[in-house]
């Protein structure tokens, strides 16, 4: 069976183990490492368990299922900071989930560096 079928996406991946290249070619992604290091420091100052979870799909529409499938008390997603025409043609991600999210979501404002 391939992974992709799994309509309720991976199991829950402890943050040590998203880092295992084996474990990350096993459900076919690459992690960027500034998230990564992003989610280890904030474990650690926070002396919190991370876990994650890789859905297959739809982003706008894995977030909600997530929200309902976890599940989850709050959200907080990205804004790449698009233009009012590029979001009218791409959609955007921040948005919809607010919108159709079962939680409060919070949206994170793109700021570009100088």
């Amino acid at each position: 069976m391939q992974l992709w079928a799994i309509s309720g996406g991976s199991p829950l991946i402890p943050l040590s183990e998203f880092s295992d290249p084996a474990t990350m070619k096993k459900y076919g992604v690459k992690p960027d490492p500034e998230t990564l290091d992003i989610a280890n420091t904030a474990a650690k100052q926070k002396e919190v368990m991370v876990v994650m979870k890789i859905y297959w799909g739809d982003p706008r529409e894995k977030l909600c299922e997530a929200i309902d499938n976890i599940p989850l008390s709050c959200m907080v997603v990205g804004n790449r900071g698009l233009g009012t025409l590029k979001r009218a043609i791409m959609g955007s991600l921040s948005n919809y989930v607010v919108n159709n999210g079962s939680c409060p979501v919070t949206v994170v404002k793109h700021h570009g560096h100088d």
